[in-house]
């Protein structure tokens, strides 16, 4: 078969496409101004292509083949967490413990795919597998019919409405106040709120807006439980959360009327070098030898501190390209001289800095945003309203394996910072999301099959992926709530699995169960008291009496109290933090530790008697800040 590498861009014009329509549009400034915007995406092509000029092409990442029918549903059951469904009857235990904490939009998105993948063993004589009904208990649903014939996956238009779905939709918009402050429900799945949407209207967006001072501002309502961040969970429950935001991005696909389509995983080639073109893990597993517990690679720390501290007052940063051939010959530099600590980053120019960076990004084997969810990144663009757009957004993110979540988001936080200095450097929002998407979405290892016509609205559709990506990531590196009850079902369910043959262990057990059942009977009782333990610090926990209105600030500031009534010298390395008249300990936090929760930091306003109703077998332990320097 024929590879497509896109570093030759052939699809692409050799220079902006709309260049000589701004001189056309002289009638309409605006329209000017976002032909003009679009330069700097054009102007990245043309570096990439020069940049690759001279080197090897050659394709990393295997082609992407045409998969048969229920290939793909295979696939996708499979990373659901639900593949024992494909055969076995007697191994599903598993499955129905993941099956009893989906939401009927989610369980609907399950059967469809079992309903296709249940028609093609048919077809082919195999085995059939188990009927939906033996599993869900009800009669599947009219909108699994015959699966449309798909080609193979272009990266960019990969979202395509089915026709069993075409007739309900119904994509009527009014048009959003730009910078109107809006609610950002995720409470309830995003799926729900899409059912009970999709017969009203959606609020549209101008995208003719392409600052950030004109996009609707979004607002996450703190529920009594508060809001859990992405690094808020334990690692063992973070393990199920992108099986579930899969689940729930194919529900909110299936109600929206598009399909999700996605890559097969990347099977990676080795290489001699030990800093680009290397694969991430490999990386970190590399960097955390030298640093333990490092998150994000060494080589990208450096290359966004040297840019941080000479290089965000400089105008045209990451737009101007540095010089290929002194980038090419920094590279071998780096590779020779970098875990030595002998590389000299005084001596290099911020734009050739800022090149390293963008090549470094491009040379990962496998893309930054991965290459099975590549193309769902960039077909998000697709979605009509802004706040799914957000929501498929938020899910991806969570789906991404940790070291690419965690790379993600320094490279978005030093975007972040240029744009701050929007002033100094003449780099707004959208500068910089026109010169970095090429880099996010143009990959070697990937064919790039681009329709005729389509190229501008394309490519401002991936750099308005981009865009949201950095001014909204604050929000998109939340976990909703609804994820986090879904994941404490999960636990609880686990936990009621374990078969013992002890009678005492049973008896113990039942006891447990019946004291739980008391406390949910008694979820209504206005106080409680429990125990706060923090062993780093004092040697007796600390009884604290709960009410409606307590909260984990409440419980923070009486253990810093505590601390001073009795004399401790620690209290006075405490930081203390003024926010809203009132005063919290900064550098401690409050941890919900085991019950059907791993480990959970808590929010600072979240109530402490809701969440003991919520789970009345877990402690709570105070812990330090990590982020802050250790008080012993």
């Amino acid at each position: 078969s024929t590879r497509h590498c896109p570093w030759k861009m052939n699809q692409f014009p050799p220079k902006s496409p709309v260049a000589s329509s701004v001189s056309e549009s002289t009638n309409s400034r605006g329209e000017a101004l976002d032909n003009l915007s679009m330069d700097s995406f054009w102007l990245e092509v043309e570096n990439i292509k020069q940049s690759a000029e001279g080197e090897q092409e050659e394709c990393s990442l295997a082609d992407v083949k045409t998969q048969e029918e229920g290939e793909a549903e295979a696939e996708w059951l499979q990373d659901a967490g639900l593949s024992e469904l494909l055969g076995d009857a007697g191994s599903d235990k598993d499955n129905l413990v993941l099956l009893s904490t989906l939401t009927r939009t989610q369980a609907a998105a399950v059967q469809r795919r079992l309903d296709t993948y249940s028609r093609s063993r048919r077809r082919r004589n195999k085995h059939p597998v188990r009927d939906v009904r033996d599993i869900f208990g009800v009669a599947s649903e009219d909108t699994a019919a015959e699966k449309e014939e798909s080609s193979p996956d272009p990266l960019w238009h990969n979202l395509r409405t089915p026709n069993t779905q075409r007739k309900t939709q119904d994509y009527s918009c009014t048009v959003r106040n730009p910078g109107k402050e809006e609610v950002f429900n995720m409470d309830v799945a995003y799926s729900e709120q899409a059912a009970v949407l999709l017969k009203g209207s959606f609020l549209s967006e101008s995208r003719k807006s392409k600052d950030g001072n004109g996009l609707t501002r979004f607002k996450i309502p703190k529920g009594r439980l508060g809001v859990t961040r992405i690094g808020d969970l334990s690692a063992q429950d973070m393990k199920k959360i992108p099986t579930l935001a899969l689940i729930e991005l194919t529900a909110l696909c299936d109600i929206l009327g598009f399909e999700l389509k996605r890559n097969k995983a990347a099977k990676l080639k080795t290489t001699e070098k030990r800093l680009f073109g290397v694969p991430l893990n490999t990386l970190l597993e590399n960097d955390q030898k030298l640093l333990p517990n490092t998150k994000v690679p060494l080589l990208l720390q450096a290359l966004l501190s040297c840019l941080e501290k000479r290089g965000l007052e400089t105008e045209g940063i990451l737009r101007v390209s540095g010089s290929q051939t002194r980038i090419k010959s920094l590279e071998q530099k780096l590779e020779r001289d970098f875990y030595s600590g002998l590389f000299r980053w005084d001596e290099v120019h911020q734009n050739d800095v800022s090149g390293l960076l963008k090549r470094f990004i491009r040379e990962l084997p496998a893309p930054l945003l991965t290459a099975e969810y590549l193309p769902a990144f960039a077909a998000v663009q697709n979605i009509p309203d802004l706040k799914q757009r957000l929501q498929a957004l938020n899910l991806l993110i969570l789906i991404l394996p940790e070291s690419n979540r965690n790379t993600l988001k320094a490279l978005l936080e030093f975007l972040s910072k240029v744009v701050a200095r929007e002033n100094n450097n003449k780099m707004n929002l959208w500068n910089v999301s026109t010169v970095m998407a090429p880099n996010l979405f143009m990959h070697k290892g990937l064919p790039n099959k681009i329709p005729e016509g389509k190229e501008k609205q394309l490519a401002e559709g991936a750099a308005d992926v981009v865009r949201m990506m950095i001014h909204y990531q604050d929000l998109l590196w939340t976990v909703s709530s609804f994820l986090v009850a879904q994941v404490r079902k999960l636990n609880e369910s686990n936990n009621k699995r374990y078969q013992f043959c002890d009678k005492r262990i049973k008896n113990l057990l039942r006891k447990i169960h019946a004291d739980k059942d008391k406390v949910e009977k008694n979820q209504g009782e206005p106080s409680k008291i429990v125990k706060v333990h923090a062993s780093l610090l004092l040697k007796d926990s600390l009884e604290v009496h709960l009410n409606n209105a307590t909260r984990v600030a409440d419980v923070l500031r009486q253990f810093q109290k505590n601390l001073c009534q009795n004399g401790w010298n620690i209290v006075n390395t405490v930081n203390l933090l003024k926010c809203n008249n009132s005063t919290e300990c900064s550098n401690l936090l409050l941890y919900e530790v085991g019950g059907n929760i791993g480990e959970h930091c808590l929010d600072p306003d979240t109530y402490l008697l809701d969440l003991y109703h919520i789970n009345p077998h877990a402690e709570w332990i105070i812990k330090q800040n990590p982020s802050y320097p250790r008080m012993f």
